[in-house]
């Protein structure tokens, strides 16, 4: 099954983070296109964010490496470092274990598309340090431990 129906993939609207955090990507629209592929090394999912929104909450990886291509419209980077605007046919790039903590905000008036490419590590634990969140083991949790 080389050839992918995306038309056929499940769009996943939203994120699983817990109350508060959830709101600010409450429209971002992914589709598993790695998962529907049958890939396990590594995910690669279409992602559509509607003008106002959040990709996710800022935030940096132990293990996993992500990569951002934008296909349709600019999206904001933000990073440690400020913030950068990606244009179609633009990318961006996060090396596990550096604690660059990114995320992408549409601040445009239309939608942008982009593809979101990143490895899958069982180990992966992320850090969001803007906010009281800790991702590990599939579990949301404080900083302190406690679950959401």
């Amino acid at each position: 099954m080389p050839k992918i129906d995306i038309a056929g993939v499940v769009e996943r609207k939203g994120s699983l983070y817990p109350e508060p955090f959830r709101n600010l990507a409450k429209s971002r629209i992914k589709q598993r296109l790695g998962e529907a592929a049958g890939l396990s090394d590594f995910g690669v999912n279409l992602v559509r964010l509607p003008p106002g929104e959040w990709s996710s909450q800022r935030h940096w990886h132990s293990h996993e490496e992500e990569l951002i291509y934008v296909l349709e419209g600019e999206v904001t980077m933000v990073t440690d470092a400020g913030e950068e605007t990606l244009r179609a046919g633009e990318c961006a790039a996060f090396p596990k274990a550096t604690p660059d903590a990114h995320n992408f905000i549409n601040r445009s008036n239309a939608e942008v598309v982009y593809l979101e490419i990143g490895s899958r590590h069982d180990k992966d634990v992320t850090s969001y340090p803007d906010v009281d969140l800790h991702f590990a083991d599939h579990i949301y949790t404080h900083k302190d431990g406690r679950k959401y």
